[in-house]
């Protein structure tokens, strides 16, 4: 095989969500990158994975995400609107969901996600700042002196092996594939009580084989009248009955049945809309003949073994299964499920869409994973400092390192012997501490393989959160190469942190929670950063900051005191007062 040699400033292995704001982040900031990705499209969870119904939090559509990571959802709704005729009550709302699924705020086709993503990256391929490699993973790292010096790559399309010589590397592999070949520590699956005292953590010990299962999703349309009955697959009986395949689940102490296509008394919505990727009727006649529903459901949750740490003939062997049983639950759903008029069983006009993944077997290119390898960094978040049990206030613990945000239950989807419950949070932060790993220095996490725990992964996992970290990342690497310095200074060093954090927020990346402050207003990065630096900490009964609201003398007093400057003479608004604190006191202009 051919060897290529490549310089860059920042590696980037593994071209998911986080991998591709990594990137972003790193070449807005200048910096030659290269990014890898082992399937034939970028993406990650919301296109070659399938999931793309964004997993998001109530304040996403004015805050509570970077200022890309909107801008790469303006993109996908733009793909819409820009290329099919939607009806008059679809252009005017005023959140345009193009699948209108209950579960999300924008469930859309993978095709428009690959769409947006590309139109982000490709001003920086144009411009020669980032390469892009498909069909490309890394096998093999030279390390010397706590520094990775190379990273080898195989490209057996090309025949070709690609060997990086990078300043920085960002792993953004959904499994961490980078850490084993690093030589370094790592950690998987559930840890024990002991180590991390986390409330709902193993008492009985750590069980690196407890990890959160993985899911093969597929998309269907319906075409009542036809028959698309797949071929039986292998295992079928055995998955019907072990998984089960069911339309009935437990909330709580009860069990509640969804129907296909009709609304059941007290559940939110049916079978059919729960990740609806496009609903027909929010478009003009001609323009799609019917919906498109991706299927990601309990029933498809794949709990029969662990991707990490397997050889590859073993991952192959358990995804093989995986697909078996999402197949099994299509066919399941075409001959056996009851019909919501409650005569007869199965819907045989349930299509695969073969086209809608760029597969030949119509499902997703990549398994949807949702755990990871996880560095052993200087800061792990655990379950007491987000859950909603453990903190009183509006908002999570306050990490005054934060590069980021985040706000989703602990959603765990565990093996069999994980009893780990979905635990509800407060909004959160990410923290820098827990993208700096404790072994090497130029090695950063970008995906799910932070700093976090098995319980904690199941809150910071989700498309915005993984977004974020990635784009901190990147940014981080980015700030390192400028400043001389390492990440471990930047996390050790006041003026350093606070200089980095200012960095962030001009780049679009909130550290604080207010939810009344969106993107781009004058205050919006000087009350964030007052409240990091303890000048004007967040109401503790909520997440507004009220900037039109008159500050109080008392309240004027006290913050300029904490700034150490002068109080003014005149009286100012809240919002008026952030401003020019940020500004005299931290040189932090609008």
């Amino acid at each position: 095989m051919q060897t290529v040699e490549l310089e860059c400033d920042v590696l980037v292995v593994g071209g998911g969500m986080g991998g591709c704001a990594a990137a972003l982040g790193a070449a807005r900031r200048g910096y030659r990158v290269c990014l890898t990705e082992e399937n034939h499209w970028l993406g990650g969870q919301c296109t070659s994975q399938g999931v793309s119904a964004l997993d998001e939090h109530r304040y996403i559509e004015s805050f509570g995400g970077t200022a890309s990571y909107a801008e790469f959802r303006r993109l996908i709704r733009a793909f819409y609107q820009d290329n099919y005729h939607l009806t008059s009550e679809a252009q005017a709302a005023p959140h345009f969901n193009p699948g209108a699924g209950w579960v999300s705020r924008l469930c859309f086709e993978p095709k428009a996600g690959l769409g947006a993503l590309l139109h982000l990256l490709l001003p920086f391929v144009e411009s020669g700042r980032l390469q892009l490699f498909y069909r490309a993973w890394a096998i093999a790292a030279q390390v010397e002196e706590n520094l990775i010096r190379a990273v080898t790559a195989v490209q057996p399309e090309y025949n070709r092996h690609l060997r990086f010589h990078p300043a920085y590397v960002l792993d953004a592999t959904e499994l961490g594939d980078l850490l084993p070949l690093l030589g370094i520590p790592y950690t998987s699956g559930a840890e024990s009580q002991v180590r991390t005292g986390e409330p709902h953590a193993r008492p009985d010990g750590p069980a690196p084989h407890l990890v959160q299962t993985f899911t093969i999703p597929f998309v269907v349309d319906y075409r009542p009248g036809e028959d698309h009955t797949i071929p039986k697959p292998p295992d079928y009986e055995y998955n019907r009955d072990h998984q089960p395949y069911t339309l009935t689940l437990r909330y709580g102490q009860r069990d509640l049945t969804y129907k296909v296509f009709e609304t059941a008394p007290e559940l939110p919505g049916p079978f059919w809309t729960y990740r609806r990727l496009v609903a027909a009727q929010l478009f003009e006649p001609g323009q799609f003949p019917g919906d498109l529903a991706m299927i990601n459901w309990p029933g498809n949750d794949f709990k029969g073994g662990n991707l990490i740490d397997a050889l590859p003939e073993e991952q192959a062997r358990l995804i093989d299964a995986a697909k078996n049983l999402s197949l099994g639950l299509l066919y399941w759903l075409q001959t056996e499920a009851p019909r919501d008029e409650g005569r007869g069983k199965g819907y045989p006009g349930l299509r695969l869409r073969r086209d809608a993944l760029g597969t030949a077997d119509g499902l997703s290119q990549y398994p949807y994973i949702r755990e990871s390898r996880r560095i052993q960094a200087l800061r792990t978040v655990r379950e007491q400092e987000v859950s909603a049990v453990y903190q009183a206030g509006a908002r999570a613990e306050l990490f005054a390192d934060s590069a980021g945000l985040g706000f989703y239950p602990i959603d765990i989807h565990g093996l069999p012997g994980d009893t780990a419950p979905n635990v509800q949070t407060k909004p959160f932060q990410i923290p820098l501490g827990a993208l700096i790993p404790e072994h090497l220095d130029n090695l950063l996490p970008a995906c799910k393989n932070l700093g976090v725990t098995h319980l904690t992964n199941g809150c910071y996992r989700l498309h915005p959160v993984e977004w974020n970290t990635g784009e901190s990342a990147g940014l981080l690497a980015a700030f390192c190469l400028s400043q001389q310095q390492r990440p471990r200074a930047v996390y050790t060093k006041p003026w350093l942190l606070r200089t980095f954090q200012q960095h962030l927020l001009q780049e679009g990346v909130p550290l604080y929670w207010y939810e009344d402050l969106p993107a781009g207003q004058p205050i919006w990065a000087a009350a964030q950063f007052l409240a990091l630096s303890g000048a004007w900490p967040g109401d503790p009964a909520h997440l507004r900051f009220d900037p039109e609201a008159p500050a109080s003398l008392e309240q004027t007093r006290q913050v300029c005191q904490r700034a150490g400057m002068e109080t003014p003479a005149t009286p100012l608004s809240r919002g008026e007062l952030a401003c020019r604190v940020a500004a005299e006191r931290f040189g932090l202009e609008p």
